[in-house]
């Protein structure tokens, strides 16, 4: 990868709806060869995905809350389990598993504390072996960016 590589992903990471003409411009190239270099970052893992970041709030779902999770087993067999189901709740944005004091950190986002109560119940009783569960309710996002510092 080189500069014009990363100026490309800078753009797109900013606005992915630019259209190759756009991006071709601004990244000092014509068309044609910006979009071979799109479509070969696309194929070496460099993008992922194209996508629309959607409002939390204005669809309903301004709660979010983080996870810290202490579990009892460590084996691939329980690890694999407890993947597959965190991956079935739609509420969890996303899924690390940690060095430190906790074993598993969760970001859910759900409309409201409620809603939330009734996510907590169901992971709870979905996965044995959970032995430390703690959530705290963020109060206000500071900073939120998709973008990565290239």
């Amino acid at each position: 990868m080189d500069s014009i590589d990363r100026k490309i992903l800078l753009e797109l990471q900013e606005d992915s709806t630019l259209s190759l003409a756009d991006i071709a411009q601004r990244v000092c190239l014509s068309p044609t060869p910006c979009w071979n270099r799109i479509k070969r970052l696309e194929g070496q893992g460099y993008i992922n995905k194209r996508v629309a970041l959607i409002n939390a709030e204005k669809v309903g779902l301004g709660v979010s809350v983080f996870v810290h999770i202490k579990t009892q087993h460590h084996s691939s067999a329980w690890l694999k389990l407890f993947s597959d189901t965190v991956n079935r709740f739609p509420e969890v944005a996303e899924c690390y598993r940690m060095s430190g004091e906790y074993d598993y950190l969760l970001r859910v986002v759900t409309k409201d504390i409620q809603s939330f109560d009734l996510f907590y119940k169901k992971l709870v009783n979905s996965v044995d072996g959970l032995c430390d569960v703690t959530s705290s309710f963020a109060m206000e996002q500071m900073k939120y960016t998709t973008s990565l510092p290239l």
